[in-house]
């Protein structure tokens, strides 16, 4: 058998508009539960918080605590990674005809978004005969291990309705929708996503653990709106000129090289596209105006620039929202919802938690060792009889499907 080793996040964003609660309750409880129950030694455990000890989960900290993960594993390995934050996507933004849906994000506490093809990729460099789980309990993170085949879960049949035929009014609409909600929820007032409910399959009898209690929870989902994430960009930044259209700009803009590969990749393929003197075709939403924004932000960033030439970058599709690379064989990822639904932040008497983190240990604490399919169906009976919406999901192989989970 070989090592056990795991990366836990959770960022609770304090003193921002953003803020949630549960968090890092998530990650603590999550930690005991890997080296009480599966064996973990405390020292192959890292943790990132953003309570102001130790090194913060930024998205640079967080990648590069994940390649560490990654870079050392051998056949035989357990790879683990849990996340409890703010979910985001971003909208296409290359404005290209074809380039349409989101790519699916996790916010890090400095708001440098690490991508669903961020994970593809790391995933698909993880050794023949080591797996690696990650437990996403965030918003819209049905989609975060991309092309990964959906065994529990309805976001793929979703994300192919939202992103075919890019040129009809049915893919303008739906991303209208989103924006809409995302301008009501910056402003507190949340709309009901559409619930996906399972029928009922007839009780199987399961008991439901005694002590969660969630008939006095204060519920805020774990959704990052556009419109909250560009305020926040533009508290940081101090500059007034970041909307949809310069987002990925605006990242690379501030982060520069330790921006998301996929962030990276983008910008190559719009300084090409600037050198060509492609007036028009750099960013849909603004054009050529775009072109001058893009001078005057990256003007004498020569050393910034190189970080995204650099990348390697076989065709324009390549830095689409939502396209990504080969298949990942070696991941199972556990998604707290589908990619169009958010995931609770529940605040009771008793504390504060995600609900899918919170239903986690609560079947785990009964049940004792699960497969990776009987943990995702017992926590959708359980939270949807704890009266939430949000539906958990499963990604990974056939064969991974009936693995233990974790161990």
């Amino acid at each position: 058998m070989g090592e056990k080793r795991a990366v836990l996040v959770g960022i609770n964003y304090p003193g921002t508009k953003a803020e949630l609660k549960g968090c890092h309750n998530d990650v603590a409880r999550m930690r005991r539960c890997l080296v009480e129950r599966f064996g973990f030694d405390e020292s192959g455990i890292r943790v990132l918080v953003d309570d102001g000890s130790g090194p913060q989960p930024t998205g640079a900290n967080i990648r590069r605590e994940l390649q560490r993960l990654v870079g050392d594993a051998a056949p035989g390995d357990l790879l683990f990674f849990h996340y409890s934050g703010h979910g985001a996507r971003l909208p296409a933004e290359t404005g290209q005809d074809d380039d349409t849906g989101y790519d699916e994000c996790i916010v890090p506490c400095d708001m440098n978004l690490i991508t669903d093809q961020d994970f593809t990729e790391l995933v698909r460099k993880v050794p023949e005969g080591c797996l690696f789980t990650i437990v996403s309990d965030s918003c819209h993170s049905g989609g975060l291990l991309d092309k990964t085949k959906e065994q529990i879960g309805h976001s793929t049949k979703q994300n192919q309705a939202e992103r075919s035929d890019s040129g009809s009014s049915g893919g303008f609409r739906s991303f209208l929708k989103g924006a809409v909600r995302d301008v009501f929820e910056s402003q507190g007032i949340h709309l009901p996503h559409r619930s996906h409910r399972q029928s009922d399959d007839g009780e199987d009898g399961d008991e439901e653990p005694r002590y969660i209690d969630t008939a006095d929870a204060h519920v805020k989902n774990r959704s990052l709106p556009l419109s909250t994430l560009i305020e926040m960009l533009k508290e940081k930044t101090g500059k007034d000129d970041i909307d949809v259209g310069s987002l990925r700009l605006t990242l690379f803009d501030l982060f520069g090289d330790d921006a998301s590969p996929k962030i990276k990749k983008f910008m190559k393929v719009m300084l090409n596209k600037l050198q060509q003197g492609q007036h028009g075709g750099v960013v849909g939403f603004v054009g050529a105006l775009a072109q001058e924004l893009l001078k005057a932000k990256l003007d004498g960033k020569q050393e910034q620039l190189e970080a995204a030439m650099e990348q390697e970058v076989h065709s324009e599709q390549e830095v689409y929202a939502g396209t990504t690379a080969r298949v990942p064989s070696n991941g199972v990822l556990i998604s707290g919802c589908q990619t169009d639904q958010t995931s609770a932040d529940a605040t009771t008497p008793k504390g504060s938690y995600g609900a899918l983190s919170n239903a986690i240990q609560a079947i785990l604490a009964e049940h004792g060792t699960v497969t990776n399919t009987e943990l995702v169906m017992k926590a959708r009976k359980m939270l949807s009889r704890q009266g939430y919406t949000q539906q958990p999901g499963l990604y990974c192989s056939d064969e991974h499907a009936s693995v233990a989970f974790i161990c």
